[in-house]
């Protein structure tokens, strides 16, 4: 696939990056190059290929999914310039 410098321009303000006019051509031969190795990669054959989430196998790690409130008021409170009956204290902004 082939990328003109409209398409570029177009690409270029919807990522809103600023081209200028002469580096245009440039940056349509790179998106074409991008799209070329894209349609390379579709062109594998992956039929019988596990998914992967590392390159080593091993399992994720897991863990029992539980809200808690982390047991730490004491020690997060203990950051705050100013704290009452256990939540942090802030200013008055509005009458």
């Amino acid at each position: 696939m082939s990328i003109d410098t409209d398409t570029a321009r177009k690409v270029a303000h919807l990522a809103r990056i600023k081209v200028e006019e002469d580096d245009l051509p440039a940056l349509a031969g790179e998106l074409s190059g991008i799209l070329t190795f894209m349609e390379q990669l579709g062109e594998v054959d992956i039929e019988g290929v596990e998914p992967m989430t590392s390159v080593t196998p091993m399992r994720l790690k897991r863990r029992e999914d539980v809200v808690t409130d982390g047991n730490m008021q004491d020690r997060i409170l203990a950051n705050a310039p100013d704290a009452r009956e256990g939540f942090f204290a802030v200013p008055k902004v509005v009458e």
